[in-house]
């Protein structure tokens, strides 16, 4: 492969079904998430070497992802290798929807590739976290996975993938772009904290059962809590609407502006309910979107 280019694929998300401090195995608190992946959102990646001593990237600016490739190249090729990389992403930028981490991840496996390389996560990981300082964790496709996404550290495996989730999306604030690095971490307080206990125990055993109803109570509850740090207008109305649609409950991007109807994908009334709501939202004046598990994204209803 080193004569020919290199490949990567990976997925965005849709926010976060929590997020918040945990308590790590040595009791320290950590900064921690689990992404709602969304696998119609993809960053694909190539990379080729060039007789130049640097890394390109097209589109520019994509320095995230050039930053990637150059740390994955110094820790299993030779530093000083040149190449060019390209991105071609279907991923909005500034909605937290994990733009920045799908090109950062699509990036380092397109470098592996050309290298002939298998890296463990961890170091997967660690290269991501370097590039950009805090990454979602949608390299976790097979389980979820509670991420301390600035440590780049795993810090619970629930050893299930999430349950099947259909999804109204709503960009609260479409002419607001988040920049994820120079939005403020939020700073929890000592109650806080401590629902963030409950919330990961409850979160398990919603995946450990695939219980979606509990799951969507937490995200719920995580979406509230962030609204004292990053309130999403319309939330309580986009709430109400998904009420009467039976809607499981609300998530949100901590760091973006996109709201998430979430709805049991493995429900029988799914179609008609996401239908109502989003008739219902865009009579609000809200613009929905639809991500139905498994299908390919499509705007308005079915």
């Amino acid at each position: 492969m080193l004569d020919g280019a290199g490949y990567g694929v990976a997925i965005g998300h849709h926010g976060e079904l929590v997020q918040g401090l945990f308590e790590d195995d040595g009791a320290r608190l950590r900064r921690a998430l689990v992404s709602l992946p969304c696998r119609q959102l993809r960053s694909k990646a190539s990379f080729s070497a060039s007789d130049s001593d640097h890394v390109s990237v097209l589109p520019a600016p994509r320095d995230k992802a050039r930053r990637a490739a150059e740390l994955t190249i110094a820790s299993f090729g030779h530093p000083g290798t040149g190449g060019n990389l390209a991105i071609d992403s279907n991923i909005p930028v500034g909605r937290g929807m994990g733009s920045s981490t799908a090109d950062v991840l699509a990036s380092i496996q397109a470098v592996l590739d050309w290298l002939e390389v298998e890296a463990a996560s961890d170091d997967v990981m660690r290269i991501a976290v370097s590039a950009e300082t805090a990454c979602d964790s949608t390299l976790f496709k097979q389980q979820a996975v509670l991420f301390a996404h600035r440590d780049g550290i795993v810090m619970e495996a629930f050893r299930r993938p999430l349950p099947p989730i259909d999804l109204i999306s709503i960009d609260t604030t479409p002419e607001v772009t988040v920049d994820t690095l120079e939005y403020e971490p939020a700073r929890y307080d000592a109650l806080e904290i401590e629902t963030f206990r409950p919330l990961r125990s409850l979160l398990r055993t919603a995946i450990k059962h695939a219980d979606v109803r509990m799951l969507g109570r937490v995200a719920t509850a995580s979406a509230r809590i962030n609204e004292r740090f990053l309130p999403k207008p319309g939330l309580d109305e986009i709430e109400t609407i998904g009420g009467r649609f039976g809607a499981i409950g609300i998530q949100v991007a901590h760091s973006g502006t996109v709201v998430g109807l979430m709805f049991d994908a493995l429900d029988p009334n799914a179609f008609v309910n996401i239908d109502g709501a989003t008739d219902s939202l865009r009579r609000s004046g809200f613009v929905p979107a639809i991500f139905r598990h498994g299908h390919p994204w499509r705007q308005g209803a079915a």
